[in-house]
């Protein structure tokens, strides 16, 4: 079981760097994308090396998100059902992500549906995950995780309200940037794994 969770942690690890560089390359193969004007999706799209980029970098990361979901989170957070329900919205959250790579912005509405469901239920898992450590008496990483999550809502929430940017890069990377240091940590943690008390 710790080994699993070990392949579970490096994926966790690995996620946010394969999104990341991929998603940086893509930018730097398209000059004309503007972070105020643009969706990250927008890279999918554009012919040549940038769409395939951003498409690879979307499935890879969310293959490896799977992985830390269902090896690593499911098990290090599954000791009560809390903990199981939010490493499943977690793991549904990351087959979202999958698709957005698989269904480019011309998969109408298929993209958009996947692309609410990813950036909906990320904050909802973890805040689902906040619970649970804090039922384990996990008292500093439910804190954490309740930040996270918040970080990773809020930017939509402004967007939604105050439309305080004309289209959505800076949500999504603000989003998605908060867990990506959630990711790490887990990671980190995933390695000296401590029982969780129910």
């Amino acid at each position: 079981m710790v080994q699993l969770m070990r392949v579970g942690a490096v994926a966790g690890f690995l996620a946010p760097i394969v999104a990341s560089l991929f998603i940086a390359s893509a930018i730097l193969f398209y000059p004309p994308f503007s972070w105020t004007n643009n969706a990250l999706s927008d890279l999918g799209v554009v012919e040549g090396a940038t769409s395939i980029l951003f498409t690879v970098g979307l499935i890879g990361a969310g293959v490896l998100g799977f992985v830390f979901a269902v090896l690593g989170l499911y098990k290090f957070a599954g000791e009560n059902r809390l903990g199981k329900t939010g490493s499943a919205v977690f793991a549904a959250a990351t087959v979202a992500l999958v698709c957005i790579g698989v269904f480019n912005e011309h998969a109408v509405p298929t993209h958009y549906l996947v692309s609410v469901a990813f950036f909906t239920l990320t904050p909802i898992a973890l805040f689902i995950l906040t619970c649970a450590f804090f039922r384990s008496r996990q008292r500093d990483l439910a804190a954490f995780t309740v930040v996270i999550g918040l970080a990773a809502a809020v930017p939509w929430i402004l967007q939604f309200t105050i439309h305080y940017v004309p289209n959505v890069a800076i949500p999504e990377a603000v989003s998605a940037a908060a867990v990506s240091v959630w990711a790490f940590v887990l990671a980190a943690k995933m390695h000296k794994p401590k029982k969780m008390r129910v």
